[in-house]
């Protein structure tokens, strides 16, 4: 009996260990399978835990109606950590509490006047400042739509954005009121109140606004002003060049900011980040995602008048900044400084537009920061993010995000300029690795709030009965690849805009102010690229008109009156005719391909030189010295 109790209890003893040994056999299996065929699994369910869990809390707004918006988490916030740095500008520091007394005494000065109501509109022209924030805050305390207006356009787009978004008040920065001294008189006639951010104006019909800030209370406007009943109302108009031209305000909701305002935490930012900004805050890649981002972490962020490669790091290193936003073309600045630096507590970068070639030179000479491309424009409905940080990807998705996002790639005809359809009139989708247009469908889930005061611009950035009679997808403009992986790369822009300097420049803006010239009888404007340049420069293909000559010294004075830096055409190439497509578009494929070699060119090519103040003759030397970096563009 007792031998038998012996061999019962070993027995079970090596089938408890065979057992053991079988199931850590099994994992360690499951774990090498996993390893080698789904290496992402465990980052990609991370990661859409806390799309979940986010998208979860948006869902609780929309049922229950209590909406917490970006500036009701900022009050939460400068009450449970009021003496916490919620901002530092040039060295100074601002408390959450700071920045939300001022933000109330600006409420309060408008709430006195009596101007301004709850629904209206109100315009924001300021270069980046404390003021821009505590201004943006004030307003939408008194339950105002504050239109961010690009502080690089002209007066003609001025006013137009005006009539886009229905503002009837200007704040203005105190560096930039006489910039609008022309357009004043403008102002004047349409009704338009204009507010410095001044103790006194030369200007009779200016009203200042720190005068009256400084005797104005910094107790809280009533709660009910600023309560929003619905994540789709307008919170935000942000102005986005496109084929239409002009500036279109794209609406943005406080469901887009709220989702804006997650991608420092979606990325794993906390509260114990210092964030840096050196972007405009007229764009939204600072203000939603850097401000917001800040806001919702609870975290603090450093601002920059103006981004400056010099003074990037030794302020990275005296504010201890641990994530920075870029643009790819900063990201290349910073990389064309003479030396290196890895003495820094930077862990992550977030941005979009970073190069292949850019992003491995930043890791060799700045040290392995994380950085989180993601893609997104300011009206789109569609987000991507490269939260596995593969270089050269934009974002990845898998099965389980294209069910929560509908997207897809279809064939586009890049000599008709437009989407391949089938004898049946619906689109194709491309392979696997091929290059395709994006789309996002438009539904519940993923609605496309379009632009203020023109319904047909927002019907233009439709696509109809693409897959189906019936169905309605938001047409990004750009083009996009997705890999065996299912990583999402960026290849191009297509119709009539690309990208120069960080900004989206609109050729058909661009043609109408060339076309305003006494001398040119039609012009094409596309993008060409430049070796180690980020984006596209901008090139015109124009006709002199026959009792006319070609000015360079002319057109020179003309763009550089009335068109940003960034929108002024680098390169002019004299034609005779101009090649269209087959609906009579003006043909640019073939223009944009053949770039802006004089060598290669027979027509006559001219280069916009600051230093001749003119258009000057492109020669193989001049073009020579544009490809090794010598001349400044």
């Amino acid at each position: 009996m007792s031998s038998w109790s012996n061999w019962f209890g070993t027995g079970a003893m090596f089938f408890s260990l065979g057992w053991v040994t079988a199931l850590v056999a099994g994992i360690f299996a499951l774990h090498v399978v996993q390893k080698l065929c789904f290496p992402y699994f465990w980052k990609d369910v991370f990661y859409l835990v806390k799309v979940i869990r986010y998208g979860a809390r948006l869902e609780i707004f929309k049922m229950t109606s209590k909406v917490v918006t970006i500036i009701d988490r900022f009050v939460q916030q400068a009450e449970r950590i009021p003496t916490k740095p919620f901002l530092i500008y040039e060295g100074v520091t601002y408390t959450y509490q700071d920045i939300n007394e001022r933000s109330n005494k600006l409420a309060n000065v408008f709430l006195e006047q009596g101007m301004l109501k709850k629904g209206d509109s109100v315009a924001l022209l300021m270069n980046n400042e404390p003021d821009f924030i505590c201004v943006w805050f004030g307003l939408i305390k008194l339950g105002c739509a504050v239109a961010f207006l690009n502080t690089n356009i002209k007066s003609r787009s001025l006013l137009h954005c005006f009539n886009c978004c229905g503002a009837k008040t200007l704040v203005v920065g105190a560096d930039l009121l006489d910039s609008l001294e022309d357009i004043l008189p403008s102002f004047l006639e349409d009704n338009i109140s204009v507010w410095a951010m001044k103790n006194e104006s030369s200007h009779t019909e200016v009203q200042t606004l720190l005068d009256k800030m400084d005797k104005a209370s910094d107790k809280p406007t009533p709660p009910a002003l600023r309560a929003a009943t619905s994540l789709k109302a307008a919170t935000l108009y942000i102005f986005t060049s496109g084929t239409t031209g002009l500036p279109k305000a794209a609406v943005i909701t406080h469901l887009q900011s709220l989702k804006a305002a997650a991608g420092f935490w979606a990325y794993g930012g906390s509260e114990d980040d210092v964030v840096y900004i050196p972007l405009p805050l007229y764009h939204s890649a600072a203000s939603l995602i850097g401000v917001g981002g800040t806001i919702e972490m609870g975290a603090t962020c450093v601002l920059k008048k103006k981004f400056s490669a010099s003074q990037f790091w030794n302020d990275c290193r005296k504010y201890d900044v641990t994530i920075f936003q870029y643009i790819g073309e900063l990201c290349r600045y910073l990389c064309n400084q003479p030396k290196g630096e890895k003495k820094h507590k930077v862990h992550m970068g977030v941005g979009n537009g970073l190069r292949q070639d850019v992003w491995r030179e930043f890791h060799r000479r700045f040290g392995e920061i994380r950085m989180c491309e993601l893609y997104g424009s300011t009206e789109g409905n569609l987000c991507f993010m490269n939260h596995i940080g593969k270089i050269g990807a934009v974002g990845r998705s898998n099965f389980f995000y294209k069910l929560l996002f509908k997207y897809d790639l279809v064939r586009y005809d890049m000599v008709r300029d437009e989407p391949v359809r089938n004898s049946q009139g619906f689109c194709q989708h491309v392979n696997k690795g091929e290059t395709g247009l994006l789309l996002s469908k438009i539904g519940a889930s993923s609605p496309f709030f379009g632009y203020a005061g023109s319904k047909q611009l927002t019907e233009k950035k439709l696509m109809r009965n693409v897959f189906v009679k019936g169905d309605v997808y938001f047409n990004t403009g750009d083009l996009m690849a997705e890999d065996a992986e299912d990583f999402i790369c960026f290849k191009d822009r297509v119709g009539d805009t690309f990208r120069w300097k960080g900004e989206n420049v609109a050729t058909t803006e661009v043609t109408e102010v060339l076309g305003l010239v006494d001398f040119i009888q039609e012009a094409n404007v596309y993008g060409v690229e430049i070796p180690g340049n980020e984006g596209r420069a901008g090139m015109a293909a124009i006709i002199v008109r026959p009792e006319c000559e070609f000015s360079g010294k002319k057109l020179f004075d003309h763009v550089l009156n009335d068109l940003p830096g960034y929108a002024r055409p680098l390169f002019i190439r004299l034609q005779e005719s101009m090649e269209m497509t087959g609906t009579f578009k003006q043909q640019k494929f073939n223009l944009v391909e053949s770039g802006f070699n004089p060598s290669t060119i027979c027509s006559p090519l001219y280069f916009l030189d600051f230093s001749e103040k003119s258009y000057v003759p492109l020669t193989n030397t001049l073009y020579g010295s544009i490809l090794a970096g010598e001349r400044k563009l």
